[in-house]
């Protein structure tokens, strides 16, 4: 068989822009269905939240030591967070701004 390789090409897309809107409506009403797929083993109840409290579930107390702010440190006026003085970036009227937030 004989190609003609100076007559333009038809691809899929060039074939689809001369379908007529009824055609398409059809096509799109064939594909999609109203039924909605619902898998009945994963429910709410299987989901864990970050930061819940399971405290209830160990039975054991969680102890955490607090040590207090040290001399080398400084609490930021801008996240409230404790840095090491090495962090501080820059000071106004005693309002210490860690390199994080300036």
């Amino acid at each position: 068989m004989a190609t003609d390789y100076d007559a333009p090409r038809r691809s899929e897309a060039d074939e689809l822009a001369e379908d007529s809107l009824e055609e398409l409506k059809a096509r799109r009403n064939e594909n999609q269905s109203g039924v909605v797929d619902v898998d009945e083993d994963a429910s709410a109840e299987n989901f864990e939240l970050p930061g819940a409290d399971l405290s209830g579930l160990s039975g054991e107390d969680l102890t955490v030591k607090v040590v207090p702010k040290q001399a080398d440190e400084f609490t930021c006026s801008v996240c409230f967070l404790v840095h090491h003085r090495s962090r501080l970036a820059e000071e106004n009227n005693g309002q210490m701004i860690c390199r994080d937030c300036a």
